[in-house]
């Protein structure tokens, strides 16, 4: 089985069901199998060939969608890049993965022109689709799927190396959690850039759904966001908790009720704070799963949220082994880690990634770099990602611990903490945006910290902020949190 086998087996069982649809209009499964045929074709007589590469650059769009498939069915492995990247990202991507063609709007054609290695053809995703013949290159499950590309600590990006079997391995366990059937609907928040993506896409496309890509400029409007949720009849949602948030703050999610059609909501990508995610929980009686894993694993532990959950001061487990995979905490000194002990998640089994473009192939376990808790039963808490803790003045800080404990604050809508400065001069500056209609104050957020932590974990600093900075996946922007909390703070004359 391949990923673009899903999309021929759905059209062969329900050709005149939706497959997907966006803001310009939408494909049945027939329709989106006879596109992806004709760009295949279209692709092949550029040259495209089983193990190429293939970057994809638009806005999210039924036509992308075609295109990926297009890519997957020639035996080759697409790469997206969001639509709303500048120039010079696509074309250092493409570079980086020697890709054979870029698939994008004629619109962007002129831009990209001049800025391509030499050889590189340019597809029009706006061209004509003429009708060919079924093309079906043969594929193994070891067979690069897609590359995803994240931002890299030298400021490079990297590329996530995907197998079709990697895919396959978390849709399959995926599909068996949701269950959905073919008259659901899945909200495709994310970039097809960013690997929430492959469950909107994939696991729909297995139980002969239909995807509702959500447009670019809205993924963080919230009123538009509710809305969309509740005339698109949506019944499986996945996204960042911060879009959730962001909808019961400023959109009024909570003000309307929670859609009939709605079943089950998942998130994943960062921890959800324990308030708002009991606000939701009283809302919806959808299923709710906190779902974890990195781009090079996807999914590797998940967990259904239960009432007692909710009773925690700290967010939900991010709980047991998902999509095959076997996972373990390593302590500090080497050793696994027990029951009520902190260590290093590692990752071993079929999601674990093929390996970095242009560096050697990845074989084996993957050490994620984040901190948990082993808890009784074989599940995990996250604690905080190990590059992120800190010392401040000799102690060891962990700064998801200082955010837990300050979202937990009832005026806290959402905070994050930094580290600023260096060596004996490095202070623990953090950022917290107030929940609508409360008044936050500094001094009572120092208090309420004090109240909570021991004395070297009090902030220095707090600084009121909303809304905090986000990047382009919706996950707080650290980075920026940094550059700011290294300036001193404009006061009000």
């Amino acid at each position: 089985m391949t990923l673009h086998q899903l999309v021929v087996d759905a059209a062969a069982r329900r050709p005149g069901a939706l497959a997907v649809t966006g803001p310009d209009g939408g494909l049945s499964y027939a329709e989106l199998d006879a596109a992806a045929d004709a760009m295949a074709a279209r692709l092949a007589r550029l040259g495209v060939r089983r193990g190429d590469r293939v970057v994809l650059w638009a806005a999210k769009s039924p036509a992308v969608v075609a295109a990926m498939q297009a890519v997957l069915r020639l035996g080759a492995a697409y790469v997206p890049v969001d639509g709303s990247s500048p120039v010079h990202r696509v074309a250092t991507i493409a570079r980086d993965c020697a890709a054979r063609a870029v698939m994008t709007t004629g619109d962007r054609i002129p831009r990209l022109t001049g800025e391509l290695e030499p050889g590189t053809a340019l597809d029009d995703l706006d061209a004509p689709l003429h009708p060919a013949p079924p093309v079906n290159t043969a594929t193994e499950p070891g067979d690069l799927a897609y590359i995803l590309y994240t931002s890299g600590s030298t400021g490079t990006p990297k590329g996530v190396c995907l197998t079709h079997g990697n895919a396959l391995a978390f849709v399959d366990w995926a599909h068996g959690v949701v269950q959905p059937d073919g008259e659901d609907r899945f909200a495709n928040h994310a970039p097809f850039a960013f690997d929430l993506s492959v469950l909107d896409l994939y696991v729909a496309f297995r139980a002969g759904a239909s995807v509702h890509l959500v447009p670019p400029e809205l993924s963080f409007a919230p009123a538009q966001l509710v809305d969309y949720l509740h005339t698109q009849a949506v019944t499986v949602w996945y996204s960042v908790p911060s879009a959730l948030a962001v909808m019961m703050r400023y959109g009024g999610l909570l003000d309307r009720p929670a859609p009939e059609a709605l079943h089950t909501v998942l998130f994943a990508g960062e921890p959800f704070p324990i308030a708002p995610l009991r606000e939701l929980a009283a809302w919806t009686g959808a299923r709710l799963m906190n779902l974890y894993g990195p781009t090079e694993t996807n999914v590797c532990t998940f967990h259904e949220v239960t009432k007692a959950d909710l009773d925690r001061d700290r967010p939900v487990p991010i709980g047991i082994p998902a999509s095959g995979d076997r996972v373990w905490a390593v302590r500090a000194d080497g050793g696994t880690a027990g029951v009520g002990e902190e260590g290093e998640l590692l990752v071993d089994g079929p999601t674990v990634m093929a390996g970095y473009w242009g560096h050697p192939p990845h074989a084996g376990t993957y050490r994620t770099g984040d901190l948990v808790r082993v808890l009784p039963g074989g599940g995990f808490d996250y604690v905080g990602r190990r590059d992120h803790m800190v010392k401040i003045r000799g102690h060891r800080v962990e700064l998801g611990e200082v955010e837990a404990v300050l979202e937990n604050h009832p005026d806290v809508a959402e905070a994050a903490a930094v580290a600023a400065g260096e060596g004996v001069d490095t202070r623990l500056v953090v950022f917290a945006a107030p929940r609508p209609g409360s008044e936050l104050g500094t001094l009572a957020l120092r208090r309420h910290l004090s109240q909570h932590l021991p004395r070297y974990m009090v902030a220095d600093e707090v600084r009121i902020l909303a809304p905090l900075p986000r990047n382009g996946n919706g996950k707080i922007d650290r980075p920026a949190l940094a550059a700011r909390a290294a300036r001193p703070e404009a006061k009000n004359p």
